[in-house]
């Protein structure tokens, strides 16, 4: 999807680190890991709903 280099990292971090500071990046990154693992936890029980229910009604149709 998105390839970034290591010259495309180095500047976001730089653009975080001024527009966050120092001091609140730790926090940031933190609440940012945790968002991307609720938001990973979701779409996966989503995806095994969606099959679950697909697998019941082909068990159904035969």
């Amino acid at each position: 999807m998105f390839r970034f280099g290591m010259g495309e990292l180095i500047i976001i971090l730089m653009i975080a680190l001024l527009f966050f500071g120092a001091t609140r990046l730790p926090q940031v990154a933190k609440a940012l890991g945790r968002s991307i693992k609720e938001f990973k936890k979701g779409a996966k029980e989503l995806k095994d709903d969606i099959e679950e229910e697909t697998n019941d009604d082909d068990k159904k149709k035969n």
